[in-house]
């Protein structure tokens, strides 16, 4: 290779010396990229500029048109076909209100680069140090946020709140048959969720072998919190038929309602259980994914009031960290920074209570010859599922830091502001809507509108409806559910086909589907409550025109 053709490979790097050359074609690069984003932004809609269909045969076709260029392309025109994938992509403006997609904030973006630009691998502190040491600082501030004592906890970034989930499940089954990690996974051993409870501990209990036969749905009153007595009922039924409870997941956040089930309540309901039994008391995982950062909330003074939230701002938030102080109780838990940790794609934090548990699922040094198995290096984690690990603590470190526990306070507050000015508006201006998570305070509005005046939504969860009458209401909303999402470039909400379970007359249990608000964006104020309850209002009154030219019928 002429040395010509080396110096073309080398610019495709940071340069090795921080040279101001290096520095300001880099720099001038991301600019491109940061400009070019900016060009593409509509404050007045969701979706980024530029045209994009990706129906028909969309994707057929880039698999027939892709290929490996033959030569480098220079890094501008590179940078001109990444903004061409952006175009019509979906961006947090004020009238992003779908599910829990935050925008990442400056802080967290700042921390990946840092994170990118040494590029380490953060299974061990040999080859990830930067990573390794954000690690254990933001393991131990959460760790002393939520109670845990963080001389005894530990911890790791992982991929999402399905990797903690999984990960928790993994020291759940170790705990009661150590031998299942050489000798395989018993078939007797059962898990317990609620039914408003994420999908991840069914992928879960796939991967781990267990079967999703063996995973237990317990129900959930009307605020999607699980029914500790059902619990219980349910964990002696299991052991009933020769079955060990080994695995609960709390679910402190439901993605659907801002359900918070009771760790405390679990914790003492399971305990008395497995003492009763003369079992031991299975590994409760809190998934607090979403829910958890509202132990922001956990110190504050509500009558002192530094930040003067408005009376019913503080009565909410005092209602969510009610439960968020039962946090302490499980015996694992997570963060998913990037929901409100306002952190970049993927950075979620993985805590246990005590570290030792750890060792449960580690592997033997020999098993790992290159990794720990050295006279240097005193950071390695051989118990992640994980051969390599993105130092994504680096990003939580910096966000962290930024935000302070204050910062958390203040934004955490507007979205709960403007949560509770959308339910307001919507009862008091739109007559058909009722509210389907009432009793949940936070974030999210759920919310589902009826042909008729009755049956209605209280009758549905107290069990006074038939399956015909149910399904007759979900397929009306699931008609606005069609209507709103051929115009969420505009205003961009979300959905849910399965909030509550609920009984009916002749059957049952079933599922009742609902529109959903989801407060997500800094940008979304209480001023703008108006303008998306008008929108709302016009489409929801074309529901209804469509259905008095031609009434549904039941599909059963």
């Amino acid at each position: 290779m002429t040395e010509r053709s080396l110096a073309t490979v080398q610019q495709l790097f940071p340069s090795e010396d921080g040279n101001p050359q290096g520095r300001h074609m880099l720099l001038e690069l991301i600019e491109q990229i940061i400009k070019g984003v900016d060009e593409l932004k509509n404050p007045d809609g969701v979706n980024l500029k530029g045209d994009k269909s990706r129906a028909g045969n969309f994707y057929n076709d880039l698999i027939r048109s892709s290929s490996i260029p033959a030569d480098s392309i220079p890094l501008e025109q590179v940078n001109t076909e990444l903004l061409k994938l952006l175009h019509n992509h979906p961006y947090h403006t004020k009238y992003f209100l779908t599910n829990i997609l935050p925008m990442a904030s400056t802080p967290g973006i700042l921390g990946m680069i840092a994170a990118f630009m040494v590029n380490g691998n953060n299974l061990w502190d040999v080859y990830g140090p930067a990573g390794a040491e954000a690690e254990v600082k933001v393991i131990s501030m959460m760790s002393k946020l939520i109670g845990y004592d963080a001389l005894k906890s530990g911890g790791y970034t992982t991929w999402g709140g399905q990797g903690a989930v999984f990960s928790g499940l993994r020291l759940a089954i170790a705990k009661v048959a150590p031998d299942a990690l050489r000798k395989g996974v018993p078939d007797h051993l059962y898990a317990f969720c609620s039914d408003s409870a994420h999908y991840s501990l069914f992928k879960s209990m796939e991967a781990c072998g267990i079967g999703s036969d063996n995973l237990i749905k317990v129900r959930t009153t009307t605020d999607s919190s699980m029914d500790v007595n059902d619990l219980r009922r349910k964990m002696e039924e299991v052991i009933a038929r020769g079955g060990i409870p080994v695995y609960i997941v709390a679910t402190t956040g439901t993605t659907d309602a801002m359900g918070i089930d009771d760790v405390e309540h679990i914790y003492a309901a399971s305990a008395e259980v497995a003492l009763r039994y003369g079992l031991r008391r299975p590994h409760i995982h809190a998934d607090s994914a979403l829910g958890g950062f509202f132990a922001f909330f956990n110190d504050y003074d509500f009558e002192a009031n530094p930040l003067e939230l408005k009376p019913d701002v503080a009565q909410a938030l005092h209602a969510i960290g009610s439960r968020m102080r039962h946090l302490h109780y499980a015996d694992s838990l997570c963060f998913d920074f990037q929901k409100l940790g306002q952190t970049p794609y993927l950075t979620s934090l993985f805590l246990v209570k005590d570290a030792a548990d750890l060792r449960l699922v580690d592997l033997h040094p020999d098993e790992t010859p290159y990794v720990g198995h050295r006279g240097y290096g005193d950071y390695h984690t051989g118990y992640t599922l994980e051969c390599s690990r993105m130092a994504s603590s680096i990003s939580i470190y910096s966000a962290l830091l930024a935000f302070g526990m204050q910062g958390y306070q203040r934004l955490l507050a507007q979205l709960v502001e403007v949560n509770l000015a959308f339910r307001e508006a919507l009862i008091r201006q739109i007559p058909q809507i009722e509210i389907a998570n009432p009793d949940n305070p936070g974030i999210v509005t759920l919310f589902r509108i009826y042909p008729d005046s009755r049956p209605g939504f209280q009758s549905e969860v107290s069990g006074r409806c038939t399956l015909q009458e149910i399904d007759r209401n979900n397929r009306f909303n699931e008609r606005l559910f069609e209507i709103l999402g051929r115009g969420r470039d505009r205003i961009f909400f979300g959905d849910t086909k399965k909030h509550l379970m609920v009984p009916t007359v002749d059957g049952g249990p079933v599922a009742l589907y609902a529109t959903k608000i989801f407060v997500i964006s800094p940008y979304t104020e209480t001023r703008h409550v108006h303008d998306i309850v008008e929108y709302l209002k016009e489409h929801i009154a074309q529901v209804y025109e469509e259905y008095a030219q031609a009434p549904m019928t039941s599909g059963r």
